[in-house]
């Protein structure tokens, strides 16, 4: 790893991101001119950059339009001077941010008279769109507070060159599906503990709950057939070069059915590869 972007939406945590790769032995940057990228890049390059000087750069909207839509053409720059870049882009749904700002009282760098918090948002999704296009890794922090999202980029970030980096993650439907996942599978199908009493305050962590699924050949069942489906296509995302997959597991509250699949899941995966995190979104 060459040098890692990191951009997204004002109060999505990208400082925090910036920070904790900081602390991982990178050189940082932040609010970096995105028109400037070209000449970090010779100067990293002409200063002798070996594999164990790691850089990254912050990237937000407080860029000229133009300079924000050549993005593409500007990572193209960089290749061509044998710099290999990661995007991460951090992002959350409107109403977390709001939130975020209202409460911290910070000032978003698109709002003004003219132009209302809401409306801002809006404005910085667009003006970024070319990035996010181009992210290896997106990250919603939604749901996540400052301590998962330390801990998810540390886990993440710490890549080989040649290693692909797989989260599994369950999650709950009734608190809303990821849109940072590249696979979702529905476990709603399935026989539900939470109508057993004695199961109800457990998790899918505990020996009740696994037991009990366990004995449910349609549990069984659908976990095979996702592990065999996952094990056929991510060698395919692998041969494109791809860095980060996302495979996430709902069922309705996020804390029985999904849970007990992803646990089984990373189990299967961490024996065949390195680079595999487990995260359990609804736990605490």
């Amino acid at each position: 790893m060459k040098l890692v972007i990191i951009s997204g939406l004002s109060g999505s945590g990208k400082t925090v991101a910036l920070h904790t790769l900081e602390d991982l032995g990178y050189y940082c940057i932040d609010n970096l001119h995105v028109g400037l990228l070209g000449a970090f890049g010779r100067h990293i390059t002409d200063t002798g950059m070996t594999e164990e000087v790691r850089y990254a750069v912050g990237i937000d909207a407080r860029n000229r339009p133009e300079d924000l839509a050549r993005f593409a053409q500007i990572l193209q720059e960089l290749e061509a001077q044998q710099i290999h870049s990661r995007i991460l882009f951090l992002t959350a749904d409107d109403d977390t941010l709001l939130k975020r700002f209202k409460e911290t009282r910070r000032k978003h760098p698109l709002s003004g008279p003219e132009r209302t918090l809401a409306e801002a948002i809006a404005r910085e999704r667009e003006l970024l769109a070319p990035i996010l296009a181009r992210a290896d890794l997106t990250v919603d922090t939604t749901a996540t507070n400052v301590h998962q999202l330390r801990e998810l980029v540390r886990e993440r970030m710490q890549l080989g060159k040649r290693s692909l980096s797989l989260l599994i993650q369950s999650f709950g439907y009734k608190h809303g599906v990821p849109t940072d996942a590249d696979f979702v599978f529905d476990a709603r199908c399935l026989p539900n503990p939470h109508w057993e009493p004695a199961l109800r305050p457990l998790t899918g962590r505990d020996a009740a709950v696994e037991q009990y699924l366990q004995n449910q050949g349609e549990a069984v069942a659908y976990l095979e057939q996702m592990q065999g489906f996952l094990d056929q296509w991510i060698p395919a995302f692998e041969r494109e070069n791809r860095s980060y997959l996302t495979i996430a597991v709902g069922c309705t509250g996020g804390q029985h059915r999904s849970v007990w699949l992803a646990e089984q899941m990373h189990r299967h995966f961490r024996g065949q590869r390195e680079g595999v995190t487990l995260r359990h979104r609804e736990l605490t």
